[in-house]
């Protein structure tokens, strides 16, 4: 398989727009690195953990396509409906957008339970799994032989938002404080979901 640089590109950007929204997860580890309390072990949790989960989609999603091919279609129209209603949600958080305010009180102090409340954020929660295993595998899915460059882009995209929110929680404390700032992350994240959703919706009419 020979390295295809625009399916990573894809990859990185959808695996962003999905983990950056304003979560539980994301709180945690920001309220960490700003305390700078057991940052390593909880990025590292978050980041191992969603390489799993995005290995698992990718191949799953792929094995399952592969054996039957009249669900390449159906994937197709249900990841673009799945795009569609995160713009949607992307759009509505733009419009009213939340601050994300974390403040040093709120850590875990001891390191287990630091990465047992980061395990059960990540493993917990279900949306992460819908994301993982039905939206990002189905897109994968499309790029065919160039998948497994997808999920290493999404991987990728992965490992550098939780190295960054870790280790500069104190620089992106005040701004993402501010709801101005999500209003124009949300927004952006809106307008890649809008683009992938017609993306795939071409590619199942053509189809």
């Amino acid at each position: 398989m020979s390295f295809s640089a625009a399916p990573v590109f894809a990859g990185f950007a959808f695996g962003l727009s999905l983990i950056v929204a304003i979560g539980a997860q994301n709180a945690f580890v920001l309220r960490q690195g700003i305390a700078r309390a057991h940052v390593l072990p909880v990025v590292a949790v978050c980041a191992l953990s969603d390489l799993v989960l995005i290995a698992a989609g990718v191949a799953g999603a792929g094995a399952l396509l592969d054996a039957a091919p009249g669900l390449v279609t159906v994937a197709y129209w249900g990841g673009a409906a799945f795009l569609l209603a995160y713009a949607l949600l992307s759009v509505r958080r733009a419009i009213r957008p939340a601050a994300l305010v974390a403040d040093a009180e709120g850590h875990a102090p001891h390191i287990w339970a630091a990465v047992v409340t980061a395990l059960a954020l990540t493993w917990l929660n279900p949306h992460v799994y819908l994301d993982t295993f039905v939206l990002l595998g189905s897109i994968a899915s499309s790029y065919d032989t160039a998948r497994l460059w997808f999920g290493a882009g999404a991987a990728a995209a992965s490992i550098v938002w939780f190295v960054g929110l870790g280790y500069g929680a104190r620089i992106l404390r005040p701004v993402f404080a501010k709801p101005g700032a999500w209003r124009v992350l949300d927004g952006s994240i809106a307008a890649v979901m809008t683009a992938l959703a017609v993306s795939l919706a071409t590619q199942a009419l053509a189809g």
